[in-house]
């Protein structure tokens, strides 16, 4: 207790010198920590760009080749898939929802996406997180376009701005389809994913946008000849049926029920169309118990070769691709560790000169040279113990301050909770590190005792 009182006694009366160790050695725990729970939190963020999709399917290529083209938007996919396997798909038993998409097209460096009303309800980022308006909502009409939130900071577009759409991906572009401009009507909120990169425009734009044969305002034309077609043969079916009987009658009125369900779906229809190909689709099902077998059927298909692949699954492969990243942060997180021990030391070894005079002192009352070791040992095992708390302290500071700028601008969710196992066992090793270091000074303070002509004879 004793040597306890004292070694405290010792560090106020050096205060100064005290507080810049422990600052030094605080500010390196809350970068270690900071580090750890970022390499962590980034590994879950990126096996999270997408969640909640139980598989991606497109034409047959490499796994990670149609994950990259397909939720990346980076690189190219060799091949389509028609609309007809598209259909005979989606309608499987166990399907809950599928989304296609289509890519091909760009604005200004960034990707344009085709995709239907379904991809703002059922594509899932994060920890399941569903996508949100910043403004406006979905797109309605074909010659609508929703925005990422990165898109339109960079662009600087607002609601009701006109946008171009290019042929081509990336920065160069083959042609500008400036005959069909679309109107911005929403931007989403940060995501930190590829979706904040991204025009998503309704899948019947793609179509028509490139040699659909016609454009936005003929396919409206079209359709209104179509409504007088429909209605002049609807004429001429209700007066050849004012001739049969009342079962006749009947029929008709069944008939026009269904044509008024098909008119309320119409708005959806449109919005879709019937492309011959899309780049892909995503798909969910009611059960996870549908997905390895479904999976299996896709991969088996025999009318055209295409690939199914499980997200999840998928992403966990890139990301060992991308081991060196891990490895590098580890890295960093030991040379700053190391960095502030070694100014500890340093500092403690500094002092200790001056403190030659104060160790005599101390030897001269009757303390022994084991008992110098002892405090030595405990002001360093002291200042190391209180520089992790205020390191903690910080870190969870930081943590809690920029947890909502990793999300939104770098895609990283992190999880502000209480120490894990893992990183309480660093603590534990900064600790015993810490330890470790203070006995080099309070050694050199043994045999300093020894050397100025103390020793007590016994």
């Amino acid at each position: 207790m004793i040597l306890t009182k004292l070694a405290y006694k010792s560090l106020l009366n050096r205060r100064a010198s005290v507080l810049l160790t422990l600052f030094t050695i605080a500010i390196s725990v809350m970068l270690l920590l900071s580090i750890e729970r970022i390499r962590v939190d980034a590994k879950t963020s990126f096996s999270n760009t997408i969640s909640g999709t139980d598989l991606i399917v497109g034409a047959r290529t490499g796994d990670i080749q149609l994950l990259l083209s397909s939720v990346f938007r980076i690189g190219y996919a060799n091949n389509g898939v028609s609309w007809q396997s598209y259909q005979y798909i989606a309608a499987q038993r166990g399907v809950k929802w599928s989304i296609p998409i289509s890519l091909g097209d760009s604005h200004k460096g960034q990707t344009v996406l085709g995709t239907s009303r379904d991809y703002f309800t059922h594509y899932r980022f994060g920890k399941k997180q569903t996508l949100s308006f910043q403004q406006g909502h979905a797109f309605e009409h074909l010659n609508q376009v929703v925005l990422g939130s990165d898109v339109a900071s960079r662009l600087g577009y607002t609601l009701g701005d006109n946008v171009v759409i290019s042929h081509g991906m990336g920065n160069t572009s083959f042609h500008h389809h400036k005959d069909n401009p679309f109107t911005v009507i929403g931007i989403l909120n940060a995501t930190g994913t590829p979706v904040d990169k991204t025009l998503h425009i309704p899948l019947a734009a793609i179509d028509l946008i490139h040699g659909g044969s016609h454009s936005a305002n003929d396919e409206h034309d079209e359709h209104d000849e179509h409504d007088e077609h429909d209605e002049h043969d609807e004429h001429d079916e209700h007066d050849e049926h004012d001739e049969h009987d009342e079962h006749d009658e009947h029929d008709e009125h069944d008939e026009h029920d269904e044509h008024d369900e098909h008119d309320e779906h119409d708005e959806h229809n449109n919005l879709i169309g019937e492309p011959s190909q899309i780049t892909a689709f995503l798909m969910g099902f009611d059960s996870p118990l549908y997905t390895l077998q479904i999976r299996r059927n896709i991969n088996q298909y025999k009318k055209e070769p295409l690939l199914a692949i499980m997200p999840t699954v998928t992403l966990k492969e890139l990301w060992q691709m991308l081991a060196i990243v891990e490895k590098v942060l580890l890295l960093f997180s030991g040379v700053v560790i190391l960095v502030s021990l070694l100014g500890m030391l340093t500092t403690l070894l500094a002092n200790l000169n001056q403190r030659r005079r104060e160790l005599a002192i101390l030897r001269s009352v009757g303390a022994r040279p084991w008992q110098l070791f002892t405090l030595i040992s405990m002001e360093s095992l002291f200042t190391t113990l209180l520089g992790c708390l205020v390191g903690c302290g910080l870190y969870c500071g930081v943590m809690l301050i920029s947890s909502s700028y990793l999300q939104s601008h770098a895609g990283i969710s992190v999880n502000i909770a209480m120490l894990s196992y893992y990183e309480l066992t660093l603590i534990g090793v900064i600790m015993a590190a810490g330890f470790i270091i203070g006995l080099i000074p309070a050694t050199r303070a043994y045999f300093y005792s020894l050397s100025d002509g103390m020793s007590i004879k016994t």
